[in-house]
């Protein structure tokens, strides 16, 4: 992120008028600068290299490197990189695969420009962003989702939500009063009872679509 606040951005996608398409409707939101464009993962890989932007938006099916393998590749050599795939697909597999893979979301191409750049700001940050159908799939269906939150303890339960809107540990600790610790045990416990593997697929599982609305 630049000193005045701009959050620095590079699109990746092998559909040129699609690729366009993102760009355009970034830069038309204040503090958002699509900084570089690449049509293959090959190219993505050295594009990021070269800018070092803040957010990477990267489509998941083109040729060759696919957008998974990009998001993993990327995340190995920029921990704090804000990573975001962007796709017509939500099939279970697919999804598991791209959050494992070490993206911060998964949204929809269908998604609207102010949730877009929405959820740019957020992976620039850290937080994780999923369009409604793919909170859906993750949960399993409301009756999985209702049955694993009611295993966690009420300051379990606490936890959960503000580890669901991305605050850190040491936030979380804060906020409750808690020791640092504590918190990361009790987070370990949430992980392990909603059967998730990240803090970003307990986020995608806690966080109903109505509640990201």
């Amino acid at each position: 992120m630049t000193a005045a606040g701009t959050i620095r951005v590079v699109v990746v996608d092998d559909h040129d008028l699609l690729r366009e398409g993102v760009t355009a409707c970034l830069s038309g939101f204040e503090h958002l600068e699509v900084v570089g464009e690449a049509s293959s993962g090959e190219v993505a890989i050295r594009e990021v290299r070269r800018l070092v932007p803040d957010v990477v938006v990267v489509d998941l099916v083109m040729p060759g490197m696919g957008g998974a393998e990009v998001i993993r590749r990327l995340r190995a050599e920029h921990p704090a990189m804000g990573l975001l795939a962007l796709s017509s697909f939500t099939e279970r597999e697919r999804i598991r695969e791209v959050i494992q893979a070490g993206a911060n979301g998964y949204l929809v191409k269908s998604v609207d420009a102010e949730s877009l750049a929405e959820a740019v700001r957020g992976a620039a940050t850290g937080r994780g962003a999923y369009s409604a159908e793919v909170t859906q799939i993750l949960a399993f269906g409301t009756e999985r989702r209702t049955s694993a939150l009611e295993t966690l303890t009420p300051r379990e339960a606490d936890i959960a939500q503000l580890l669901a809107r991305g605050r850190s540990n040491a936030e979380i600790a804060k906020a409750l009063e808690l020791s640092l610790f504590t918190v990361k045990s009790h987070v370990s416990n949430i992980l392990m009872k909603l059967h998730v593997r990240s803090r970003t697929e307990a986020a995608a599982f806690i966080l109903s679509p109505e509640e990201r609305e």
